[in-house]
């Protein structure tokens, strides 16, 4: 128990990497308990029982849907329904916010949520730009969507198919994909009417790194027309009445002859004066002068940013954890690793760097935005990518041809451990190879699927959890909390125990805390005779509390850099949600198990 607390305290250590202290519980464990032998039913606890989390059927599921939702990513399955989205967006921003949240939950009840929170940022970016909103508004609410539809089903997170396959290992029934789906779409449906009807209004409007970066910067030409203001006139005239901020790249006349940038030449008809700006400055330049703006065939505009056919202008953003954060731009090799042209650089407060001022030894921070420059596909190709963030949608990305076999596999796995045919451990690894054989994804990105955090903790957790279950510290803590609670009626004990595993959450890894409380919460269930499935499901619920901070899960620290919270923003909000969906979920419980 002394080593358990330990651990949690570790966990919540920032500068001590989360994998180390993961690594260095094993290591304690498998150390202390061969040099000091514990014996319990005439048997010795050996220390090679403590390396089992890495062959545990728990482990094999969660790193075998890891790959394959990772082939939902790579193939681009979840592409149309962003766009699909931002057509409900543009009819209607109620509706549609109510649908991007139950559409957001209903996903992450079988997928990974932090590729459905990458698939929206984009979109509900694009949206809150063109309304001249704030996405301060909306993506928080989408990000705590997904954990809670993440508590849905066994699959939905590591830290239910943990619960499920620990409880398991003690002797109970092992749950099936949708044994707890009704108690938890009970549930879920009070949080989502939270998120969509208050929690937008107890959030503040901030001017987030992500709108400060959004003048989005266009090549365009403007061609003078006959009769306008700057035909026959001077080209410091024409500055002069445009403004200081145009700044003229190239003027053109004829075909694609350049001329000379005096500030005494003579524009004529049809000159054409090649631009770089946004596109609001664009179009003053365009009334000031009396031009239009073209890029040959079509006029430029949203829709239609690029100044050649195979090239697209894109912006992107480093978000936290990504492989581009905290590098510079030589050190990633970025021309030679992306075939991509970084243009410029836009720091939230500061203007825009050119390459020219030495911007590839910046470091790049979270938040940063670049703007590219290069070929259709490469840009398509670094939007699958789901660590980089790509804030251009007006180009549609081209049809990948995988797409629907890497949903169809999704599907399979899903029905097939639904029905009960096969572990859902089995299905998924079964997924993971026809992955593999139908080329919706190659091992190199399949082991990039593969997370050594979340591996490492879910071994230590089970490692921790299994000295506390063989020496009697499950037991001894079970006791004590029911006499803590002497006297009080099951409900409260159960949400006693829910709530307990939500503070746990919020301070320590979702996975620690709930596979330690698994063996508690049973051995509660059988001291005060309630079934031994609701108090696991207070478990999983509570562990999937994860609202009240920016630490307690990954979705909200990329959520945080995107929207430009604070910490104060997550408590506003997050503790209120918490509270509720303990409420909600306690007496969901207690209504589908009479208790």
């Amino acid at each position: 128990m002394a080593l358990t607390v330990v651990a949690l305290f570790l966990f919540t250590r920032e500068k001590i990497p989360l994998e180390t202290s993961a690594m260095a519980v094993i290591a304690v464990l498998a150390i202390g308990f061969e040099l000091f032998p514990y014996h319990a039913d005439g048997k010795a606890l050996h220390a090679i029982e403590f390396f089992h989390g890495f062959g545990h059927e728990a482990l094999v599921a969660v790193c075998a849907l890891m790959i394959v939702g990772q082939g939902l990513v790579r193939t681009g399955a979840l592409e149309p329904l962003g766009r699909i989205l931002a057509v409900f967006w543009r009819a209607g921003p109620l509706l549609a916010m109510l649908v991007t949240l139950s559409v957001a939950a209903v996903l992450s009840a079988f997928v990974n949520n932090t590729p459905i929170v990458v698939l929206l940022l984009p979109v509900l970016i694009s949206v809150s730009l063109r309304t001249g909103t704030s996405p301060s508004r909306v993506l928080m609410p989408m990000g705590f969507s997904t954990l809670i539809g993440g508590a849905a089903t066994t699959i939905g997170t590591s830290t239910n198919l943990l619960v499920v396959s620990v409880a398991a290992d003690l002797g109970l029934r092992s749950m099936g994909l949708f044994d707890f789906v009704v108690p938890a779409a009970m549930a879920g449906a009070v949080g989502i009417v939270f998120l969509c009807f208050l929690a937008p209004r107890l959030l503040p409007e901030r001017s987030t790194p992500l709108m400060d970066a959004s003048p989005r910067v266009f090549t365009a030409h403007l061609r003078i027309r006959e009769g306008s203001f700057a035909d026959g006139k001077t080209l410091s005239e024409v500055l002069a009445r445009a403004g200081d901020e145009m700044r003229v790249i190239r003027v053109e006349r004829g075909s694609g002859l350049a001329l000379m940038k005096l500030p005494d030449m003579v524009l004529e008809a049809d000159d054409r004066l090649l631009l770089t700006d946004t596109p609001k400055n664009l179009k003053h330049f365009e009334t000031a002068l009396g031009g239009t703006l073209y890029s040959g065939e079509v006029e430029v505009d949203e829709e239609h940013p690029l100044t050649a056919a195979d090239q697209q202008i894109s912006e992107i953003v480093v978000v936290q954890d990504s492989p581009i954060e905290g590098r510079t731009l030589k050190e990633l090799q970025f021309i030679d690793r992306y075939q991509l042209v970084v243009l410029a650089l836009h720091r939230a407060g500061r203007e825009l760097v050119s390459l020219g001022s030495g911007m590839g030894d910046v470091a790049l921070r979270a938040g940063d935005v670049l703007l590219v420059q290069g070929p259709a596909e490469q840009i398509a190709a670094l939007r699958l990518d789901d660590q980089i963030l790509v804030l251009d949608a007006t180009t549609d990305l081209p049809h990948v041809k995988k797409s629907p076999t890497a949903i169809l596999i999704m599907t399979v796995v899903i029905l097939v451990a639904a029905f009960g045919f096969l572990p859902i451990a089995v299905s998924a690894m079964a997924g993971v190879l026809m992955m593999i054989l139908t080329r919706c994804l190659s091992w190199e990105e399949a082991g990039k699927a593969l997370n050594i955090q979340v591996i490492l903790i879910v071994v230590a957790s089970l490692g921790l959890g299994l000295a506390l279950m063989k020496t009697g510290g499950a037991d001894y803590l079970a006791k004590a909390f029911v006499a803590t609670s002497f006297g009080a009626p099951p409900l409260v004990v159960l949400g006693g125990l829910t709530l307990l595993m939500g503070i746990l959450t919020n301070v320590v890894s979702s996975n620690a805390a709930a596979v330690i409380g698994t063996p508690i919460a049973v051995s509660i269930a059988q001291q005060i005779g309630q079934p031994p499935e609701a108090f696991l499901l207070a478990v999983i619920f509570g562990a999937n509390l994860c609202y009240a901070t920016p630490l307690a899960h990954k979705i909200n620290v990329l959520v945080m850099a995107a929207g430009g919270y604070t910490f104060g923003d997550f408590v506003r909000v997050g503790l209120p949600l918490a509270v509720v969906m303990w409420i909600a979920y306690t007496a969901s419980l207690g209504f589908v198990y009479g208790i």
